[in-house]
């Protein structure tokens, strides 16, 4: 059960260092883990396991800078616009609820194909009635591109490393029309799957109108591009986001009652129940529907670790082993650590494992022999297996949601108990129903009733996401306090006998830490023109509308729910554009606006003047400049409390995917 925790931890190690490991450094690495292995099996009980964790580790380590390699495509290094074509491989929507296209087969101009990235995004604005987005359909248009975004902090979100993965060389929007110069089915090679997954979600949308049949569309095909941004900011709010991604829950419920109902009709014919293994049966057709589900969805990661953490749960029934056990989970970890390592770094596999496993080891302990949990009436266990499950689950990614997410949903147990048992006792009923008589053009049968509890769910997370004080702001907890408290709370989990409880110091050491994690003083955009000062009343940004990405997240990092309109007034306005004021003891001037060059000609005294413009030539004096080229190179700036600068450039390192 602690391999998947050793070989996570040289993930994690590999993630975390400044500089990417040489070949020969691999090399010597994994010629360490095979002397540790060795050493392992032939060591005694106490050195043993102690030396095979190492060689679990050093193999993590080598396993990310082979994945890193193996996804290595040429990123964009400079600034485009011009033309772009490609074929339209995915379809979401972005931040701004646009429409967003993913293109491969990609031609940038007179740009030599060797340089081109493989995979490309790109946001459409503007008028874009001439073209109506299709899987395979080959599009031209005039598109601004540049490398995947960096942090908006020192220390913050990488998005950089998240497109390296997923070979995304370039992103970017046009606000200019977009059209087709090739129809879809002289590009649908390769993507029937996805063409499916569309047709299905249209479908579906056309079948039940609205937010509900956005909803249902979502959690069948993975299709989230018609929910609206305030259902998902509801059900963000009342923590059903979960009930959106298609993920364990949907995936467990599905094959639950797939594998339920080919049991029960097994057992309901006694010649044939008596002649076979119902369960083996049932276990095999359940297997083929996740499977089917897992491709429909599109096979993005979240799945993809559901239908393994299913598949190995229905393979120990096959073999007539206990099927949901921590073994079970470990083992499912490991699979989906030895396929895409890079998931460990991501929310979905954190949350998703922590809720399993502590879901798990609890009920283990509620059924273990000294438990009086097999005497209660099955009304009773049902009830207290609802709440239990409901508050183990948020408990045990709670920390993970607010770490990565910056909120607590107060409410969000109420919301849980009140949505996911009409999510598993009529929702996905009614979706298996409709996939049933989908071949038979009945499935609208099966999806008006369905409709019935989508509605019930966003009904619920509206009325919880409206409800007072429904959502808590929670600071960044800084690079220490999550890991202190994931290996706290898997000691308290997998360790054997009363030394278990010593994982306890480990969450509460994580949660001193955390609470006095320490936010910068002052924070500066990669362009120079958005500040955000540390103020009495919370951080001050420096101007109410423009780079309003860097602004909302700092704010969320901060444990801040204000908008950006907010905090620019707990700034005082300068004059004339120019702003000046003293931070962690550090002198410091701003210039933005029209004119910013003339007028910084004239401030360059002691202390850091930064400007939304490059100066050419830079003013004389003491100055230290900061403008649009020198933060080119070193990403947004952070003043911390000690007044001492940090860029991005230093926190982030020289990795394949920060390199320009």
């Amino acid at each position: 059960m602690w391999a998947p925790v050793c070989l996570g931890l040289g993930i994690g190690l590999y993630f975390g260092l400044p500089v990417e490991p040489t070949g020969g450094q691999v090399t010597i690495a994994m010629a360490a883990a095979g002397l540790a292995l060795v050493a392992g099996l032939l060591a005694g009980e106490l050195a043993g396991p102690v030396l095979l964790g190492l060689a679990l580790v050093l193999c993590g380590g080598s396993l990310g800078w082979a994945r890193t390699a193996w996804v290595a495509v040429p990123v964009l290094d400079f600034r485009y616009y011009g033309p772009v074509e490609g074929r339209i491989v995915g379809m979401d929507r972005s931040q701004s609820d646009a429409v967003r296209l993913t293109l491969d087969r990609v031609a940038l101009g007179d740009m030599s194909p060797s340089r081109v990235p493989q995979l490309v995004r790109v946001s459409l604005h503007g008028d874009q009635r001439w073209l109506t987005p299709e899987p395979g359909q080959m599009v031209m248009l005039t598109a601004h591109l540049s490398p995947p975004p960096g942090p908006v902090e020192p220390g913050g979100y990488d998005f950089r490393r998240q497109a390296w993965f997923k070979r995304i060389g370039a992103v970017g929007y046009t606000r200019v029309p977009a059209f087709a110069f090739a129809p879809a089915k002289e590009g649908q090679a390769g993507l029937a799957l996805f063409r499916t997954r569309v047709t299905l979600s249209a479908a579906i949308r056309e079948a039940v109108p609205g937010q509900p049949g956005a909803f249902a569309a979502a959690i069948l095909t993975g299709d989230r591009s018609a929910v609206s941004k305030d259902v998902m900011e509801d059900l963000r709010a009342s923590n059903l986001a979960h009930l959106l991604a298609i993920s364990g829950l949907h995936m467990g419920l599905l094959t639950g009652i797939v594998f339920a109902a080919i049991r029960g009709g097994i057992a309901l014919v006694p010649p044939v129940a008596l002649r076979v293994d119902g369960r083996r049966i049932a276990a095999v057709v359940a297997l083929v529907a996740g499977a089917g589900y897992l491709a429909l969805s599109g096979g993005n990661i979240a799945t993809e670790r559901a239908f393994i953490m299913v598949a190995v749960m229905l393979g120990a029934v096959l073999l007539g082993r206990r099927a949901i056990s921590l073994r079970a989970v470990a083992i499912a970890a490991l699979i989906v650590l030895l396929r895409r390592p890079e998931a460990l770094m991501g929310p979905g596999f954190q949350m998703s494992f922590a809720a399993t496993t502590a879901l798990v080891a609890v009920f283990n302990g509620l059924r273990g022999p000294s438990a009086h949990w097999a005497r209660w009436p099955a009304p009773v266990k049902g009830a207290l297996t609802l709440v239990i499950s409901s508050f183990v689950a948020g408990a045990a990614t709670a920390p993970f949601a607010a770490a990565h997410f910056n909120r607590i949903a107060d409410y969000g147990l109420i919301a849980n108990l009140t949505s996911v048992p009409v999510m598993g006792m009529w929702v996905m009923p009614w979706a298996v129903a409709a996939g049933v008589l989908a071949p038979l053009g009945l499935s609208w049968l099966a999806l008006a009733p369905m409709s019935w509890g989508c509605r019930w769910i966003l009904g619920v997370a509206d009325r919880v996401a409206s409800m007072g004080g429904a959502l808590t702001w929670v600071p960044d907890p800084g690079p220490w306090a999550l890991p202190m408290l994931a290996m706290g709370g898997l000691v308290v989990a997998l360790w054997r006998g009363p030394t278990r409880w010593i994982g306890v110091l480990g969450v509460m050491a994580g949660l001193v830490v955390w609470s006095g994690a320490e936010r910068p003083a002052m924070l500066i955009s990669d362009r120079g023109g958005l500040l955000g000062v540390m103020t009495d009343e919370g951080r001050g940004l420096s101007k109410a509308k423009g780079e309003s990405f860097s602004a909302q997240v700092w704010l969320e990092n901060d444990g801040d729910g204000a908008d950006q309109l907010a905090a620019a007034e707990r700034l005082a306005a300068g004059e004339d554009g120019v702003r000046a004021f003293t931070v962690a003891g550090v002198p410091v001037t701003h210039v933005s606006g029209r004119g910013a060059s003339a007028k910084a000609a004239a401030l360059c005294r002691e202390g850091l003047l930064i400007t939304s413009v490059d100066l050419d030539p830079v003013p004389p004096g003491p100055c230290d400049h900061w403008g649009p080229k020198r933060m080119r190179e070193t990403g947004a700036v952070a003043l911390t409390n000690a007044g001492t600068l940090v860029t991005v450039a230093e926190t982030a390192g020289r990795r394949p995917w920060t390199r320009p």
